[in-house]
């Protein structure tokens, strides 16, 4: 579960959604399965930092609180604020009715439609390659596309990267702000999902936390490393297509 989480964390194919279709196809259940989520996804937080930690120590200098200086924590928080708002109200009813394998495959096969229509938007056209150049308002609206993420199934990255064609920003800059604006909200959530659930834990669970954080952390690392460079010369499409078939192999399985 560690190594799906590392893998498609901060790909656009939605780790949610890969979590419930492993999770169901093992039979990774019980009452210690939440704390563990949020133990990994800790983990791949951790990668993120490794990988942009000149972008998140400029935040704690007066520079990184400018946004005439190029990209600021401004821009970060630009690109929170739509999504933690609604997270925060519909977080009982996302959990209760849509974290099942049929709600996942409508989401894996809506997320592949918008990734189709950035890439046929861009198609031809000259896009922003400079994440210092990103305007406010271009934060925002790549915020506000972060929430069809809420779904399971739809995928953070995919639905921000998509979001960051769709206003002028080419894949890489759109691919390095979903990656940087990521650590706050999934902290947040991460940190929401423990304090419901923290009465759970018990020393007995560390080993098996503390390998899934170190797992989860090296396989996001090597897997955010790789798509960077691999959205720098290639089109967003193949994601689409394998999420489509992955959403007729979950129906299959589960359903018929």
């Amino acid at each position: 579960m560690a190594v799906v989480e590392g893998l498609t964390e901060f790909l656009p194919v939605s780790s949610t959604g890969h979590m419930i279709i492993a999770g169901e196809m093992i039979g990774f259940e019980g009452a210690v399965v939440d704390v563990f989520e949020v133990f990994i996804q800790f983990g791949a937080i951790l990668s993120v930092l490794f990988i942009y930690g000149e972008r998140f120590q400029k935040f704690f200098t007066a520079d990184g609180w400018r946004y005439d200086k190029g990209f600021s924590a401004w821009h970060v928080l630009a690109g929170c604020v739509p999504c933690m708002g609604i997270a925060f109200l519909l977080y009982r009813a996302i959990k209760e009715l849509l974290f099942n394998p049929f709600t996942v495959a409508i989401g894996l096969v809506l997320g592949a439609l918008l990734l189709m229509l950035a890439e046929h938007w861009a198609k031809g056209r000259e896009l922003q390659d400079d994440l210092d150049k990103m305007t406010l308002r271009q934060a925002f609206c790549i915020g506000a596309f972060q929430i069809f993420s809420l779904w399971p199934g739809f995928s953070r990255s995919g639905s921000t990267i998509a979001g960051g064609m769709l206003v002028g920003l080419s894949r890489r800059v759109s691919a390095a702000y979903t990656f940087i604006m990521a650590v706050p909200v999934m902290f947040a959530a991460s940190m929401y999902d423990l304090y419901k659930n923290y009465a759970l834990l018990s020393m007995n669970d560390f080993k098996t936390l503390a390998i899934g954080f170190v797992v989860a952390g090296i396989v996001a690392y090597l897997s955010i490393f790789w798509f960077v460079r691999f959205v720098g010369k290639n089109k967003l499409t193949i994601f689409a297509w394998y999420r489509i078939a992955l959403a007729a192999f979950t129906v299959y399985y589960f359903y018929l």
